[in-house]
């Protein structure tokens, strides 16, 4: 490795922080900055090198064994500093210890009980999208659709009670905030930090689940012998963490594509089947989850440069998404592309385990909207909410033509 090292490529270095607020809100300039400086860029700020390209992103993402996520998905480095909450046994775990809790996941979040869900959800999303109609043409669709139906259909799934939800959507937000550097936004978050993992907490308890529920279905295979009483509820913590948001602003992003592009809307009227694929397509063009590092176990050699050990990385998934190396005209919002590839998801071991309910919530929530609504278009600007690491909405101004 010795040899290795005095070869190395010195990759391109840029002060950029990527957490800042003027960044976090318009990030593709810095994307496209990050994929034409090279396949690696060191970024001085954080001592950490980026990945911008999809090449090198996706390398990344399916080689837990040289990239692990033990050591924290986030910039904070677990080897050298205590975590704030105790890490995630699916999102911040390498096998061997991330082999049970997501095989039990798995099995409970399969397609039987998908399909037991969905014509649940679907009545669930006409509910939705009729209450909001009945209340006029003009609206907030944030808050109104993505916002409003998984925070009833998810929770339910989970086997929250019908109180404190609106708890979830900020302590999620807390949680991506986590992942980048000690700045303004964690900051604010601080003052109800205790407020929000007390409840979070009491919610991943057994008795505080419903009988039929993924919730209760984690805490029997504690019964069964398959999980410990202490990975229960940090997997129970991991649903309602990493399940929540990431679909709220994907739901959005798929709002905001059908508003600017009112002839993909009409396409998928005429052919609702296609919901699906458009979710995925608008998770790909917008990317709600915008960025993840990972920690070098060795020194590794990324497209020449060598990484060294027990150093971050830091993998630009939204970049990723729109690499013009990978995809036909990235900037272009475009239902009919095959999207599948896209990092939005993650990729390997390490792939969202919750992406088909977060399709299955899309589709039920789209569907409705297609049956019921004309057309739609932006009734004012959007508005983003800055994270550290979510694409986040703060507002989504629609005008619909109901049909």
């Amino acid at each position: 490795m010795t040899e290795a090292l005095e070869h190395s490529v010195v990759p391109p270095v840029s002060d950029v922080d990527p957490f800042a607020d003027d960044v976090l809100l318009d990030p593709e300039p810095l994307h496209q900055a990050l994929r034409e400086a090279g396949p690696v860029v060191y970024l001085s700020r954080h001592d950490a090198y980026a990945l911008a390209r999809y090449e090198q992103v996706h390398a990344a993402l399916v080689d837990w064994q040289h990239f692990e996520s033990g050591s924290g998905v986030g910039l904070a480095n677990f080897r050298h500093e205590e975590p704030w909450r105790p890490p995630s046994l699916l999102l911040e775990a390498d096998p061997p210890r991330h082999d049970a809790p997501r095989r039990v996941l798995r099995e409970i979040l399969a397609p039987p009980a998908l399909r037991r869900l969905r014509e649940n959800w679907h009545a669930i999303a006409e509910e939705v999208v009729e209450q909001v109609l009945a209340r006029g043409p003009e609206f907030d669709g944030f808050t109104a659709l993505a916002e409003a139906f998984p925070l009833r259909a998810f929770p339910d799934a989970v086997g929250l009670g019908p109180d404190g939800r609106e708890n979830l959507l900020p302590y999620g937000n807390m949680v991506f905030n986590a992942f980048g550097p000690r700045n303004d936004l964690v900051k604010a978050d601080a003052p109800r930090l205790a407020e929000l993992s007390a409840w979070v907490n009491a919610q991943c308890r057994r008795e505080a689940l419903s009988g039929d529920s993924f919730g209760a279905a984690i805490w029997a295979a504690v019964d069964r012998g398959d999980l410990t009483d202490e990975q229960a509820p940090l997997m129970v913590r991991s649903l309602l963490s990493a399940g929540v948001d990431t679909t709220v602003h994907g739901l959005a992003a798929c709002l905001y594509a059908f508003a600017t592009h009112p002839e993909e809307w009409q396409r998928l009227r005429q052919r609702p089947e296609l919901a699906r694929a458009a979710f995925d397509e608008a998770v790909r063009w917008q990317s709600p989850v915008q960025t993840f590092f990972r920690t070098a176990t060795s020194d590794v050699a990324i497209a020449g440069t060598v990484i060294p050990a027990d150093t971050k990385i830091l993998m630009f998934l939204g970049a990723a998404n729109r690499d013009p190396a990978r995809w036909s005209d990235p900037d272009r919002f475009d239902p009919t592309r095959d999207p599948s590839g896209h990092v939005g998801f993650g990729m390997g071991i390490h792939q969202c385990i919750g992406q088909h309910v977060a399709r299955l919530e899309a589709e039920a929530l789209l569907t409705a909207l297609a049956r019921r609504v004309e057309r739609f278009q932006l009734a004012g600007t959007p508005r983003r909410h800055p994270n550290n690491t979510l694409r986040s909405w703060a507002s989504l101004p629609l005008r619909v033509q109901p049909v």
